[in-house]
């Protein structure tokens, strides 16, 4: 029976001694292990009474259990949803609330908080930072081989939430084709063969270390060393048993901020990738002096996975992310009228492609206004194309603020501040950050007379918001600059405060 992204990407390694995952410490995960773990987690899912096309929510630390969680959903049919890790409960109710997900795998802290607030008819299992929980309890107790459910290339294979700039978070629905389009793509466009070894310090809740990293990586039958998250110590030590690192931006002004990270430690390396946030041309120079590599940028959302790619092969243009993918049609668009503009304007980009998701869930009017009849998917970045045919990321037309690669929106946190004693109105911008891409700056204006309380404002926005979305700091302003028809201007903040955490 076919199943798209189990048969291309899973089932070569069915029967492989080949090593798949290497933790810190040199344990090695060969693939055949790996997917009769994946085997006996699906048959636990299926005996909890999940079927194919229900939502499993997963908020869980990065561990093998966590990665083959993955692998287990495309075998049963059942729709990933990974959920960041820093979300707190009230986040929590939201996504499985929207979703309808029928299934839960959370960590054992928050077990009894989510069983209360799913009530019976969501299966709730746990699994800890070692591996172990009720799911893997269950698991042992299971055969490593599962009845793999048949799917369709248009079959949903994850859903994925990212934010806006009106409304709550939506939900992006990725498809078989989707993932496994992109995973075909990137893994011949960066030459990914199966003795490559991709050092994994991302998170696995995210387009970039999810479907990215370990995509490509399924695909070329190669190996990665997994490592819970970026620790520059074992980075540093582990980097010469590696032959690819993808990272974001804080990962490479972490270690060029490092004296032992140099030439000799990389002469080996094949490739140095960069996304989910602009990388600063500053640091493509400073890296490409110290190793002798030039990092790789590419452009991509978790609605369109990867679309844009700098070259394996030519120049890797700092300040650009490249050329539209081999299957990738890229238009820059006026953002009013949608009209194409020509080379060298700045407009709207706009992508359609294989890559492109389904549509939001639940939205049929929000797909509607972003995803044209003709297929091509409104991304809400300006841009422009150089007279080369490099495409450049001018800015957004929204307000989001991407800090760390992770999507943040301001209103949410606004609405938020607006709430507390003596808050007359707020404003929530990103403003650039060598390590972060983007930091999160709140402004408050209290209300006449009053005076404000930051620090219980502050312990309000730790107990209500994930830690990446929490302001970086609070700035108290007599009034926020507006424009003749009231709409505040955002601009003149992000101005006033361009150069408070880069210099």
């Amino acid at each position: 029976m076919p199943n798209p992204l189990y048969d291309t990407l899973f089932a070569p390694g069915r029967d492989s001694d080949g090593a798949f995952l290497i933790d810190a410490k040199g344990e090695v995960l060969r693939y055949r292990d790996f997917h009769a773990l994946a085997a006996r987690q699906a048959n636990v899912l299926v005996a909890a009474g999940l079927r194919a096309g229900d939502r499993l929510a997963v908020q869980v630390e990065k561990t093998p259990q966590a990665l083959a969680l993955y692998a287990a959903c495309v075998m049963a049919g059942i729709v990933l949803l990974p959920l960041n890790t820093a979300y707190t409960l009230t986040e929590l109710d939201y996504f499985i609330g929207d979703s309808g997900a029928r299934g839960v795998i959370c960590s054992p802290g928050i077990e009894v908080d989510l069983k209360q607030r799913c009530g019976a008819d969501v299966m709730v299992l746990t699994l800890d930072g070692d591996g172990r929980g009720s799911l893997s309890d269950a698991a042992d107790g299971q055969s490593g081989i599962f009845a793999v459910a048949e799917r369709e290339e248009s079959d949903l294979a994850a859903l994925l939430y990212t934010s806006g700039t009106t409304g709550r978070s939506k939900g992006a629905m990725l498809t078989h084709l989707n993932l496994l389009s992109n995973a075909r793509t990137l893994a011949e466009l960066w030459r990914f063969g199966s003795r490559d070894v991709l050092l994994h310090a991302l998170p696995i809740f995210h387009t970039h270390g999810l479907f990215v990293a370990c995509n490509v990586t399924l695909m070329a039958q190669a190996s990665m060393i997994f490592l819970p998250k970026f620790d520059l110590p074992a980075m540093l030590r582990l980097l010469p048993d590696a032959s690819v690192l993808m990272g974001v931006p804080t990962f490479y002004t972490r270690l060029l901020g490092d004296d032992r990270f140099n030439r000799d430690l990389v002469a080996h390396m094949r490739l140095f990738v960069s996304g989910s946030a602009p990388l600063l041309a500053e640091t493509h120079v400073e890296f490409e002096a110290r190793t002798g590599h030039r990092i790789l940028e590419r452009y991509g959302m978790t609605e369109t996975n990867m679309s844009v790619s700098n070259p394996y092969e030519g120049e890797r243009r700092a300040g650009t992310v490249g050329f539209p993918l081999p299957d990738v049609d890229l238009l820059i668009t006026d953002p009013e009228t949608g009209t194409v503009l020509p080379v060298g304007e700045t407009g709207m980009i706009e992508v359609r492609g294989p890559n492109v998701f389904k549509g939001y869930w639940g939205m049929p009017e929000k797909t509607k206004a972003e995803l044209r009849d003709n297929g091509f998917f409104i991304t809400g970045d300006i841009g422009r194309i150089d007279p080369g045919g490099y495409v450049q990321i001018v800015g957004r037309a929204k307000d989001l603020i991407i800090s760390g690669g992770l999507n943040i929106y301001p209103r949410e946190i606004e609405m938020l501040l607006d709430e507390q004693p003596g808050v007359l109105e707020s404003a929530v911008v990103g403003v650039p950050h060598p390590d972060f891409g983007e930091a999160v700056l709140a402004f408050l204006v209290p209300r006449p007379g009053a005076t404000l309380d930051l620090s219980a404002i502050t312990r309000t926005a730790a107990d209500n918001l994930a830690r990446f979305k929490q302001p970086r700091e609070l700035i108290v302003i007599e009034e926020l600059p507006r424009n003749t028809m009231g709409k505040v201007q955002k601009a003149a903040l992000r101005e006033a405060c361009q150069n408070r955490y880069t210099q």
